[in-house]
C-alpha cells in the first residue's frame, strides 16, 4: 500500500486493489473514491464511491479538488504500486 497526503486528505493506493486506476481519499470522517485518468481524476462512478451516504458535500469536494490538483503524483503512485 502506498499512501500521500495533500490539502489535509490522506489518498491511499492498496496493492491488491483493481482497475480502473483509483485512490481512496480520507478527510475528517469521510472515504470518496477517485479514479486517476490522464489528465483528470474524479469521483468515482460506482456506489460505494463516498463513505458515509450522507457525508457532507463540501468535503467530498475537498477531497475531489485535491485528487484533481495532484493527479499527476496519483498516478505516479498508482504506478510505483501496480506497475504500468
Amino acid at each position: 500500500m502506498g499512501s500521500l497526503r495533500f490539502e489535509g486528505v490522506l489518498f491511499s493506493i492498496y496493492s491488491l486493489d483493481h482497475l480502473p486506476r483509483h485512490a481512496h481519499g480520507a478527510y475528517a470522517e469521510v472515504v470518496v473514491i477517485v479514479e486517476l485518468w490522464p489528465g483528470g481524476a474524479r469521483l468515482a462512478d460506482r456506489s460505494d464511491a463516498v463513505t458515509p451516504k450522507n457525508a457532507k458535500r463540501s468535503d467530498v469536494f475537498k477531497v475531489v479538488r485535491a485528487a484533481i490538483a495532484h493527479e499527476a503524483e496519483l498516478n505516479r503512485l498508482w504506478e510505483e504500486t501496480h506497475g504500468k
